[in-house]
């Protein structure tokens, strides 16, 4: 069963709030879910955002994948290392023109 890590919609019309859940990948967005580990709500300032990062842990290392919105979650709380910064690297352009191919 593929596993996601992602959000799940609750609160009233425009007033939206999320819990994260962890989900089977075919699974609607507000369908059936394996476990909450934590809740976000964008409304506030700053935002809220809560996520209980043992669990979180060992969701990913049994595999599952978050989505976009949660890995950014999941690095602002610590449940994941930030992104290492990106190193300079040649575009495609150069590399090309660097090996020869035209």
């Amino acid at each position: 069963m593929p596993v996601k890590i992602r959000l799940r919609r609750v609160g009233a019309k425009k007033q939206p709030s999320y819990r994260v859940v962890v989900a089977d990948s075919r699974a609607p967005r507000d369908g059936r879910f394996v476990e909450i580990i934590g809740f976000y709500n964008p409304l506030t300032n700053p935002e809220t955002v809560s996520v209980k990062t043992d669990r979180a842990r060992l969701w990913l290392q049994r595999g599952a994948q978050p989505t976009e919105a949660v890995e950014r979650l999941l690095r602002k709380t610590g449940a994941l290392p930030p992104r290492p910064l990106a190193t300079e690297t040649p575009s495609s352009s150069e590399a090309l023109t660097e090996s020869g191919a035209k």
